[in-house]
């Protein structure tokens, strides 16, 4: 019945509807994939080119832009905002530590092993805090990463509060610790931005978005909304402990203080909110902000920490869609396009 009203001569509109096809990539998506591909080669190519504090650099704004893009994933999409990320920082960069020297494991094989103890513990840490709702869930983070930043602080296996070297690196040379950290790092950017583009342009991606927008109306469509922001949750706590082992592998040393510190959270809170909340976009842009901010202006102390809480509280308050937000209103040209666009197929 259907087939014969939409082909029987004479009906209005059933045969003059030009054929469409779905467009999900644009030019400006090729073009940032390009330039996307091309950091990753220079950023792994480091050690041929780059001194060895442009590596240290490099290393630390991966770190940003890793730890800053989970927290994206957390807050932009799953709804849940925290601010005790840390947690995942620390206990992911002790385990490696621990591996390494201690356990003897090749350091840049327990960089990757590591990941085990932030998926262990973010399951259990779920458990406790998911039936907490908005500000509740948040202070839950927080309590959670200094309870394990005062265990460890006591833990005499880790050496307690005095924290730990990485000793077993002086057998390898700088050329050598170059090229591994230079390798995990173009990883590290690979899976958490990579992984999450890929992400978005799925089906799962689709159902975070509705999850972003309504979580209500989101469940009344058939999403599961207890099971997608638990996987999210542990997704992002592997993401950020992942950065957190390669940070503190270039540091060679870890302390209960540095590993466990809120200002990790901070960071991230920053980046993504200046930058623009649920968007790579703004991750990118936020972190550059942040970490040349950090470096022209960081000798102030006190005061630039001030004016980055206040740019943090203005642009939540005026400009809630971020930097990248406000471009989009002047120039439609996303770097990682996840819409579906219906085009007229010329054929």
């Amino acid at each position: 019945m259907n087939h014969a009203l939409a082909t029987a001569p004479g009906l209005a509109g059933t045969t003059d509807l030009p054929p469409v096809r779905v467009q999900r990539q644009t030019l400006s998506g090729v073009i940032a994939m390009g330039l996307g591909v091309i950091a990753l080669l220079s950023i792994a190519s480091m050690p041929l080119w780059a001194s060895q504090g442009l590596i240290r650099d490099v290393v630390e704004l991966c770190c940003y832009i890793a730890v800053a893009q989970m927290w994206n994933l957390l807050a932009g999409y799953a709804g849940l905002v925290s601010v005790g990320q840390q947690v995942f920082v620390g206990v992911a960069a002790y385990m490696m530590f621990v591996m390494a020297q201690l356990w003897g494991i090749n350091p840049f094989v327990a960089v990757l092993l590591a990941m085990i103890a932030p998926a262990l513990l973010a399951i259990p840490t779920y458990g406790l805090l998911h039936r907490l709702d908005g500000p509740y869930f948040a202070i839950g983070t927080w309590v959670v990463a200094e309870v394990l930043r005062l265990a460890t602080s006591v833990f005499s296996y880790v050496n307690g509060g005095a924290g730990m070297s990485l000793r077993v690196m002086t057998g390898y040379s700088p050329m050598e610790r170059a090229v591994g950290v230079s390798l995990l790092c173009a990883l590290m950017l690979l899976v958490t931005v990579g992984g999450s583009y890929w992400l978005m342009r799925s089906r799962y991606g689709l159902a975070l978005i509705a999850l972003r927008d309504n979580p209500v109306a989101a469940a009344s469509q058939g999403v599961n909304v207890s099971q997608l922001r638990f996987l999210i949750w542990v997704a992002a706590a592997v993401g950020t402990g992942l950065a957190g082992s390669i940070y503190f592998m270039a540091q060679l040393r870890i302390t209960p203080p540095s590993a466990y510190d809120p200002n990790w959270a901070n960071v991230a809170i920053f980046i993504v909110m200046v930058g623009g909340l649920g968007s790579l976009e703004g991750v990118l842009i936020g972190a550059l902000i942040y970490f040349f901010a950090e470096r022209w202006f960081g000798q102030y102390g006190a005061t630039y920490l001030v004016v980055l809480g206040l740019l943090t509280v203005f642009m939540a308050l005026f400009a809630r869609g971020g930097l990248w937000g406000l471009i989009c209103k002047v120039v439609d040209a996303p770097w990682f396009p996840t819409r579906r666009r219906l085009m007229e197929d010329p054929t």
